[in-house]
C-alpha cells in the first residue's frame, strides 16, 4: 500500500475539508425535508442513500450520507473515511449491530450488513473504480484495505428495526 507521499497520487481535499463537504451535503438533505440530497446510481456514477445505524456503545441511532452501487438487490457501498485511516463509525456500527434501515431515493428499505466475501470484492472492487478514475490512488493511500460493504435487503420481520 501506498503512504500517500507517491508523487503521481491524485490531490485529494485536506480531511476537514471532506469532513465540511459531507456536513454540508446531510445539512441540506435535513433543510429540504429529505428532498435534496440523494439520488440513485448511474452507469458509471455512484449514488447516495442515508443509512441509520444503531451506536455500538450508546445503542442510539446515527445516521449517515454514503455513496453505494446496486448489485442485484443488494447496495454496495465501500467503509472509507474521508480516505484517512480507520474505519468509519457507521462501519463499527453495522460491526456490532448488522441489522439497519436506509433512506433512498425512492424509498426505505430495511437492510443487513456484511462485508464482502473476497469473490465479491474482487467482482464489486472495479465499479467503484470505473465511477472514479482516481478511487484506486485515494484506497492507495490507507495502510489497509477498504471494506466493501453490502447491504442485504430484509423482511420487516426480521430483527430489531432501526
Amino acid at each position: 500500500m501506498s503512504d500517500g507521499r507517491d508523487a503521481k497520487a491524485p490531490w485529494l481535499p485536506p480531511r476537514w475539508f471532506i469532513r465540511l463537504a459531507w456536513s454540508v451535503h446531510r445539512g441540506v438533505y435535513r433543510v429540504t425535508g429529505s428532498r435534496v440530497g440523494l439520488w440513485r446510481p448511474r452507469e458509471q456514477r455512484w449514488g447516495t442513500l442515508r443509512l441509520t445505524t444503531t451506536g455500538r456503545r450508546t445503542g442510539q441511532q446515527r445516521s449517515v450520507i454514503i455513496a453505494y452501487f446496486e448489485d442485484g438487490p443488494n447496495l454496495v457501498g465501500v467503509a472509507m473515511n474521508g480516505w484517512g485511516e480507520g474505519a468509519p463509525a457507521w462501519w463499527l456500527n453495522l460491526q456490532a449491530h448488522p441489522d439497519a434501515s436506509v433512506d433512498l431515493a425512492d424509498g426505505r428499505r430495511l437492510v443487513r450488513a456484511r462485508s464482502a466475501t473476497d469473490d465479491e470484492r474482487s467482482r464489486l472492487w472495479p465499479r467503484w473504480r470505473g465511477a472514479d478514475k482516481n478511487f484506486e490512488a485515494h484506497a492507495a493511500r490507507r495502510s489497509s484495505e477498504t471494506t466493501v460493504v453490502v447491504l442485504e435487503p430484509r423482511s420487516h420481520g426480521d430483527s430489531a428495526t432501526p
